[in-house]
């Protein structure tokens, strides 16, 4: 009775210590705790729910040699609206959950940390109210953010440049550095920065395969970005405006 005894005390202890590590997230994959740290830094619209976006088409119209061969830079759109089917390709392109583990995402990322998170301004997408948006690839939806046509606010930020206000909807890369920090120190800045790229080279190479176009803008203002999206601890490291090519 005495070796039960203790033998239950011991296995008592053992089973407090495994519920003080799951609650301070000792079990949750890294994905998980990524995504719960961009939640925090990004205020909802209130009384608004997540928007389910379309599911992504396996394949397209164009190779991936066609693509590379035909990207471009775009500038000028054409004044129609893009689809929301079109927006959620894109975002799938960018950050867009591929692993069969539901983790693993479109985009390389160091030490799978997933620092990248995508937000959109949109004032022209058929099917989908004006506003601002964060990208939930685990989901596959968008988390509106605010209500309202904010490109004009984003135009201002973009240093004036008009062409970046007509777009139908612009894609936000934005990286919350810590999460790579923490596996990596100093480094993680060439870390993210470098991912960012592989991020916007995706998203241009899925629209040119969508007969859309966009070009990668790193001319803006840090500060009045952050007040356009509604964001803390998030640095904003590309503007993706896309429309309809330009005739």
């Amino acid at each position: 009775m005495r070796f039960l005894s203790q033998f239950l005390s011991l296995t008592a202890v053992l089973i407090l210590i495994l519920a003080a590590l799951l609650l301070l997230g000792g079990g949750a994959p890294a994905g998980a705790a990524g995504q719960g740290a961009a939640a925090n830094r990004i205020a909802g619209a209130p009384g608004s729910s997540s928007i389910e976006l379309p599911a992504p088409a396996p394949d397209g119209p164009l190779s991936v040699e066609g693509a590379i061969a035909a990207r471009r830079s775009i500038r000028a759109f054409a004044d129609e609206p893009v689809s929301l089917a079109a927006l959620a390709q894109l975002l799938w392109a960018g950050q867009g959950i591929t692993g069969d583990d539901g983790f693993r995402r479109a985009a390389p990322s160091a030490g799978a940390k997933y620092p990248i998170e995508l937000l959109v301004v949109a004032g022209d997408v058929t099917g989908l109210p004006a506003g601002v948006y964060h990208y939930d690839p685990a989901e596959h939806a968008l988390a509106p953010v605010s209500r309202g046509d904010r490109r004009d606010a984003l135009c201002d930020a973009a240093l004036s440049q008009a062409w970046v206000g007509r777009a139908p909807f612009t894609i936000i890369i934005t990286a919350v550095y810590e999460r790579t920090k923490e596996k990596y120190g100093e480094r993680a800045t060439r870390y993210v920065q470098i991912e960012a790229g592989a991020v916007a080279e995706n998203v241009y190479l899925q629209a040119e395969s969508l007969g859309l176009g966009t070009t990668l803008v790193g001319a803006f203002s840090d500060e009045d970005l952050k007040a356009v999206l509604g964001i803390e601890g998030m640095e904003p490291l590309g503007v993706m405006p896309v429309g309809v090519r330009g005739r």
